[in-house]
Parts: C-alpha cells; sequence; structure tokens
C-alpha cells in the first residue's frame, strides 16, 4: 500500500480528519475558499485522493470566477470526470455534514500543509540516500541536488503569507520616505549599512532583494570596501555572511583590525608590534570584536552551486542579514557549456535571484577589464568595463566603481570636481566610488579617503574653518514663508525660482 512504509512499518504523516474539515467548510463558506486557496496551492498536499480531485474540482471553480458549493463542486467533477474517484454525491453531502463553520480554517490548512511537507522531506531523503548508495553519483551534484529539493520543501513554509495590500505597501513607503528625509547621523537606515556615512545619506543604506557589484581593477581597495561594509553592520547587530574565493581567513581578519582599529596592516602580518605594549591595545579590540556577528566561508569552493548551498546554510544558522561575495569572476558554473561570457552571465543571474529568494542584500566583488589601463588621461571606470560580461551590468540593481586618482599618479584637482566637493577635497578625500548605475537614483559620485598603511576607506572629516560650509549644504533649505500675494501666482511667474536642495555625497 502507498501510506505504508514496509521497511520502517509506519504510516506517512497524515491528517485525514482535518482534510475532511477544510474540504467541508470550502463547500458551506465562500469566504474559507479563499482562506484555504491562499495557503493550499496545488492538490498534491492533501493525503488523501479523493480529497484530492475534489480540491481540484474546487480550485477549477473558483479560478474561472464560478461560485463554490456542493452543487457546483459536483457539476464540475462530472466534467473532470472525475466524481466517482472522488467518491460521489455521497460522499460530499458527507463532508458538508461534518463542519458547521470555516471557523479556523486556516489554521487547519497549516496544519494540512506541515504533513505533507513532512511526506516530501521522507521522500527526497530516500532519494537522497538511495543515489548516496550509487557509486556513480557525483557527490557534489547530489549535495546540489539535495539543496534544490530542501528548498522546494521550504518554500512551503511561507505560503499563505498575507500578500501586502497596496495601503499597507503605501504606509510602508512613508515611513521609509521619513525615515531619507530625516537629517541626523543617527538616522534609522531603510536598508543595511553601507559602512560610510555618507553613501547612507545617497542611498539610504542597501535594501533587500539588491544585487550590489562593487567594481575596480586589482589593488584598487574592493575588499577593503566591502570589509568595512561588514564592519559598521556587525557594530549595530547585522549578521554578515562573507564568502572568499581569494584571501583566506587570516587576511581577512588581519584587515578587519586594520580597518576597525589603529594598527597598521603592516604590523598584523609583517613587522609585529614595535612595542609589547600594544598587545594590551590588541587583547581590547580583540575582546570587542568577537562579539561581532561576521561569518567567513573561504574554503575555495568556486562553483555558483556550491556558493548557494553555503550562503544558504549561513542564512538559517545565523539570520544573515548581507552577503559578500570576494569575487565575481573566481567563480564558475558547471551547468554551462559555453563561452566564459554566458558562464559569467549564469553566475550573475544567479546571485541576483539569490537576493530575491533570501530576501537580502548580496554584494558582489568584480574585476575590470585591462581597458581603463589603456585610456588616455581620464582612468575612470565605465560599465563598458565590467570584464566579461554585460550581463553584470543588467542584473545589478547598483554598480559601483571604486577609483584612486594616485593609484595611477593622477593628482586629484579640485578643478575635476563640483564646487560642493571642493571642501572634502580639502580635508583629505582621494577616492571616489562612482555610481555608474543605480535603479533607486541617478548615477553619482561619492568621495571618501583612503589611508594606504591601514588599508581602509573612511568617511573624510572637514577641519573647523569647513565645516561650517559643508554642513550649510548637507542641511535642507527651508521653504520660503510666501506672502498671500505670491502664494497666489501662477506657477509660470515663479518658474524661476528653484529649489536647489541636494544630498551631500
Amino acid at each position: 500500500m502507498k501510506d505504508i512504509d514496509l521497511q520502517k512499518g509506519k504510516l506517512l504523516p497524515q491528517c485525514v480528519e482535518i482534510e475532511t474539515a477544510v474540504l467541508g467548510a470550502m463547500l458551506i463558506d465562500s469566504r474559507g475558499v479563499d482562506e484555504a486557496l491562499s495557503i493550499i496551492s496545488k492538490p498534491d498536499i492533501f493525503y488523501k485522493d479523493q480529497h484530492k480531485y475534489i480540491f481540484t474540482a474546487i480550485q477549477s471553480l473558483y479560478n474561472a470566477g464560478s461560485p463554490v458549493d456542493m452543487l457546483t463542486v459536483s457539476s464540475e467533477l462530472r466534467k473532470l470526470g472525475l466524481i466517482e474517484l472522488a467518491g460521489g454525491d455521497f460522499y460530499l453531502i458527507e463532508l458538508t455534514q461534518r463542519i458547521a463553520s470555516a471557523a479556523h480554517i486556516d489554521y487547519h490548512c497549516r496544519l494540512i500543509l506541515q504533513k505533507f511537507m513532512a511526506r516530501q522531506t521522507i521522500v527526497f531523503s530516500s532519494l537522497i540516500i538511495g543515489l548516496a548508495y550509487d557509486e556513480t553519483t557525483d557527490i557534489f551534484d547530489l549535495m546540489s541536488r539535495w539543496q534544490d529539493e530542501f528548498d522546494k520543501v521550504q518554500d512551503f513554509v511561507s505560503t499563505g503569507r498575507d500578500t501586502m495590500s497596496f495601503p499597507a505597501a503605501l504606509q510602508n513607503l512613508k515611513k521609509e520616505i521619513e525615515l531619507l528625509t530625516a537629517n541626523k547621523e543617527e538616522v534609522k537606515l531603510v536598508g543595511v549599512h553601507t559602512g560610510f556615512r555618507r553613501l547612507n545619506k545617497y542611498t539610504g543604506g542597501y535594501r533587500n532583494q539588491e544585487l550590489i557589484i562593487v567594481a575596480a581593477r586589482p589593488g584598487m581597495g574592493k575588499t577593503a570596501y566591502v570589509l568595512k561594509c561588514a564592519i559598521e553592520n556587525c557594530k549595530i547587530g547585522n549578521p554578515v555572511c562573507i564568502i572568499s574565493l581569494e584571501m583566506s581567513m587570516q587576511q581577512l581578519t588581519a584587515r578587519s583590525v586594520a580597518i576597525d582599529t589603529n594598527f597598521h596592516l603592516k604590523q598584523l602580518l609583517k613587522t609585529g608590534f614595535e612595542k609589547n605594549e600594544y598587545f594590551a591595545t590588541y587583547t581590547q579590540h580583540q575582546e570587542r570584536m568577537k562579539e561581532y556577528p561576521m561569518y567567513i566561508d573561504d574554503s575555495g569552493k568556486t562553483d555558483i552551486s556550491d556558493v548557494i548551498i553555503k550562503v544558504k546554510l549561513q542564512v538559517r544558522r545565523f539570520k544573515i542579514k548581507l552577503v559578500i561575495i570576494d569575487y565575481l569572476q573566481l567563480m564558475t558554473d558547471r551547468t554551462v557549456k559555453g563561452n566564459r561570457e554566458a558562464e559569467i552571465s549564469s553566475i550573475s543571474r544567479k546571485l541576483k535571484a539569490l537576493a530575491k529568494q533570501l530576501d537580502l542584500p548580496v554584494i558582489a566583488l568584480s574585476q575590470l577589464s585591462r581597458a581603463v589601463e589603456t585610456r588616455g588621461s581620464s582612468k575612470r571606470p565605465m560599465l563598458s568595463d565590467l570584464r566579461e560580461s554585460g550581463a553584470i551590468e543588467q542584473d545589478a540593481d547598483i554598480v559601483q566603481f571604486l577609483y584612486r586618482p594616485e593609484y595611477y599618479k593622477i593628482e586629484m584637482s579640485e578643478e575635476d570636481y563640483t564646487d560642493d566637493m571642493h571642501p572634502l577635497i580639502a580635508a583629505g578625500a582621494n577616492s571616489e566610488v562612482i555610481f555608474a548605475k543605480y535603479r533607486g537614483g541617478s548615477p553619482n559620485t561619492a568621495l571618501l579617503k583612503w589611508i594606504g598603511d591601514k588599508t581602509k576607506f573612511v568617511d573624510v572629516e572637514c577641519p573647523d574653518d569647513m565645516r561650517e560650509e559643508l554642513e550649510e549644504y548637507n542641511e535642507p533649505k527651508a521653504l520660503p514663508t510666501p506672502t498671500p500675494s505670491e502664494a497666489f501666482y501662477s506657477i509660470d511667474d515663479v518658474s524661476d525660482n528653484k529649489d536647489n536642495n541636494g544630498i551631500d555625497f
């Protein structure tokens, strides 16, 4: 029999009585149909075959916009040729007599869903075990398949989650606007911390489901840039997952300490401390930083399927809020049998899908092509410089380029920047973060300071004599109060009076 596991001597998980209650409620109360169909999406979720057929008829009627009751369901079963398999009219009558109302139908539906998930887990686990015994099975393909099957079952957990109404979405948007409008340094971010104050003001933080590409030539500081982002998130309790395909755990740890302290990277990796007293300071930082919820995987497995498995496991275990992958061109995709460009295209699509599926931001580092080096005086990157694939540009929500003029022995001149950036340059800004693509706004450029001996980027602090000028630029200009006569002018009359408020970068 299908419902008996002869090897284990156990019935598969089921709740037939609850199934009859749910179907009975759907037959006598149209509200019950709405509730049930928002949770149970397909007939196979029911255990009993008769119930599968009846649910099929109900779903067919509902999708066609027809009323659902005992008579219409009976007619639909006849139309589908399933009336006898469903137990006939007698069984439909019996279902309606077992229930008085549709009360608690949502709870009952979730019980049915849980039993279905348990059965599916048993089925795919048995399949995986059988394949694991097969000598011809590729273990990595098996692990990928196991993860896919597990995800399919877990996806049912979110089934029935209420779809946000448009009024609720409008209210949520208002809250986001309020957060973005507030002109306070301690303002809560709409997304996760970018790592830098000026970038937070511009973006409101990296949003869930976004794929952020941080691209630059080798040695420009990509890893240092995203480590700063990771550290700032850890400080506020956001767990971060880092998949490092290039650097080891030890290297990333040393860089993290250099970024979050006043130690030089050279001290941490090459020369050691000049004074023994420094060890006391290091111990203090160690006690502080060991609480950071930062989870680094440096196992070096480069296939995108392996990377996705690792990320999903970390998200489940540690409730990750941000994923960082260093870096994109080191990854492979064994499912793609073509050129490297097609492979990178597949990888970028899967990273975007991963961000949407896990509902969190994913930052992927990327190399730029050598075309940057061959250009004339300006070495600023462009979207066409993204290495090996234009699909990266297409899939990404944000594409950021890191550019340090001194890297190419180019002197940073105020003449190359707008007036509002001059105070930042005078205060030591020597690096650009170029937003070449930003779905949440227009392309723009931020200025940061690169500290080479500590291998880190920092926000620029203006000297006291320039701070007032900069803060005046940052502060939103108050709208003038019109006189009674001015208040009734036409728009054309005052078209030249434009509010030039902006967000300082």
